[in-house]
């Protein structure tokens, strides 16, 4: 299992990363200005740091129940990444229709491209963090 402070620095730069290329890249692909989609960023991001570390807890805990390990493999990562998404989207679709004063159904396709966005980010920064800090091979099982 990976340490408390390894997960914050984990939820932390997935986040920073994300609103870096996320706020820009919106604002130029839906139209609407840098500032609203800098709100549904930051909003999004601060809901998704705490959906993240929320999730990862339990996801390694299920790994642990189910695998007796918290390695995963391809599989496991497009399973984690997927429902990692889907309960996102269930929490941010409203707060968007709200903020920029559109429909739930914009809000929904909107959300759809910035899942898509999300998945591929997500998958890819996990795969690159899991190399860069990997699991200590004692710390499989938490004490």
């Amino acid at each position: 299992m990976r340490t408390f402070g390894d997960r914050v620095r984990h939820a932390l730069l997935f986040e920073a990363v994300a609103l870096a290329i996320f706020i820009p890249g919106s604002a130029a692909i839906f139209g609407h200005p840098v500032g609203d989609m800098g709100v549904i960023g930051i909003a999004s991001a601060t809901i998704a740091t705490l959906w993240n570390f929320v999730f990862n807890v339990l996801f390694d805990r299920a790994m642990l129940a189910m695998r007796g390990s918290v390695h995963k493999t391809l599989a496991h990562r497009v399973a984690h990444t997927f429902l990692f998404e889907a309960g996102l989207v269930v929490m941010l679709i409203p707060l968007i229709a709200w903020y920029l004063g559109i429909g739930l159904w914009e809000a929904l396709l909107m959300d759809v491209a910035i899942v898509f966005f999300y998945l591929v980010y997500g998958f890819l920064f996990n795969l690159a963090y899991d190399r860069l800090f990997p699991v200590a091979a004692g710390a499989a099982r938490p004490a």
